[in-house]
């Protein structure tokens, strides 16, 4: 075994690297699915909040002109009778982490350890709007993304939300099963959604846990903020509402752009994430995965950037999340409140309780200072696992009776302008 691992490798990891060097593949996926979902690692249980607490969060559509919209359209019949998510087999999102070294060692070619099914059917475009395939280099490397510009566009500049896939996931699957480009339609702004290959990661995972790929204007961040940039040259974007969410290891990677790059991005979104900082390698990610990180400080593992803004976050995570431990969203909510300048600012909690349309209930707990100005918002979603919630099941790893995270984030991210944008 490399000598980087083997030192901190638990021995049942170290099993599972033993069975695939042996061809025993079957096995060795059959034990790491255990040692993520065995004793110790499940969700603690949580309560359902009353019914007669429950407050129901508006989230009424907010248009970016300050004209009143449209109403959104209905479910498309083409997707009207899919009710219920693909089946997949294999392990959950995230998996793909502990596995890249594993697979480095020798997994053949074409060995799916998510369940590959085929991608997504596309809705068809709206007159004048476009989803292409784009690419962008930089010192640390190349990498393809697809950008929505909206049909409904006015030539003004517009905000811009970037969207970071899970693992297994591809930039099309993420857009369908979030429905952010028909949010975009519906409310004018664009989406670019960067695309990480096999080739820098066997099961398509942004690499979260690796010193490298943790700092500013290095790694993986630097190809993602240079992602936004140059969408941001290309296009009629307003710097001060650029805004970067993400799923799993995506949500992981969004939660350190937002530590490294204050001054590009407004605001953070993170779904069935974990904090910046929260490993070092593939071991410790294995165990913050599982257990939740360790303490983790403002901006621990990133460079930040120089203007020292507090970057808002608004938080979603499923009480029964199997594959990344639901205490990983407490720790990403406290890091944003953690930051000094959050300390002076005065901050006080006030926890919301609510239910989904005949869907799940959740807690929202909500991070303001005195004036108003919401910093955090952390969703713990009653029952759900490792999903997005509210999402269609078009996409994959979506849970479609929990509370609409895309609007919600929107709804967030909207209410926040970074006025240091470009400042460092």
């Amino acid at each position: 075994m490399n000598s980087r691992f083997s030192s901190a490798m638990p021995p049942d990891f170290a099993e599972a690297t033993r069975l695939t060097a042996a061809g025993k593949l079957a096995e060795a996926t059959t034990l790491i699915q255990r040692l993520l979902n065995g004793t110790g690692g499940e969700a603690p249980a949580a309560s359902t909040p009353e019914p007669s607490s429950s407050t129901v969060i508006d989230v009424e559509p907010v248009h970016l002109d300050g004209e009143k919209p449209q109403p959104a359209p209905g479910p498309s019949a083409k997707f009207a009778g899919r009710l219920h998510p693909r089946p997949r087999s294999g392990p959950l999102p995230g998996l793909g982490e502990t596995l890249r070294d594993l697979a480095a060692r020798g997994m053949p070619a074409g060995f799916d350890i998510g369940g590959g099914f085929p991608p997504p059917a596309s809705d068809p475009l709206p007159d004048g709007a476009s989803f292409e395939a784009k690419s962008h280099a930089g010192p640390a490397g190349t990498r393809d993304y697809k950008l929505y510009v909206p049909a409904n566009r006015t030539g003004r500049p517009m905000p811009l939300v970037v969207m970071l896939h899970g693992c297994t996931q591809s930039p099309d699957d993420f857009a369908a099963g979030t429905r952010m480009n028909a949010a975009a339609e519906e409310l004018g702004f664009l989406v670019a959604y960067p695309a990480q290959p096999s080739s820098a990661n066997a099961q398509k995972c942004w690499n979260w846990f690796k010193p490298e790929d943790q700092g500013r204007d290095r790694g993986e961040p630097s190809l993602i903020a240079g992602i936004t940039r140059q969408v941001m040259r290309d296009h009629p974007v307003d710097p001060e509402r650029v805004y970067v969410a993400g799923l799993s290891a995506g949500g992981a990677t969004a939660a350190i752009l937002g530590s490294a790059y204050p001054d590009l991005y407004t605001a953070i979104g993170v779904h069935s994430g974990l904090p910046s900082g929260a490993a070092r390698d593939l071991p410790s990610a294995f165990a913050a995965m599982r257990q939740g990180a360790p303490g983790t400080a403002p901006g621990m593992g990133a460079d930040t950037g120089s203007s020292g803004r507090t970057v808002p976050a608004i938080v979603f995570h499923g009480d029964r999340d199997g594959t990344v431990h639901p205490s990983n969203g407490d720790a990403v909510a406290a890091q944003a409140v953690a930051h000094p300048a959050a300390g002076k600012a005065g901050l006080r909690a006030t926890v919301e309780r609510g239910q989904a349309p005949g869907g799940r209930a959740f807690s929202r707990t909500v991070h303001a200072d005195p004036s108003g100005r919401v910093l955090c918002e952390h969703w713990t979603i009653a029952g759900a696992g490792h999903a997005w919630a509210g999402g269609s099941p078009s996409g994959s790893y979506t849970d479609p009776t929990g509370p609409d995270a895309t609007r919600e984030m929107l709804r967030f991210f909207l209410s926040h302008r970074n006025d240091r944008a470009g400042t460092a």
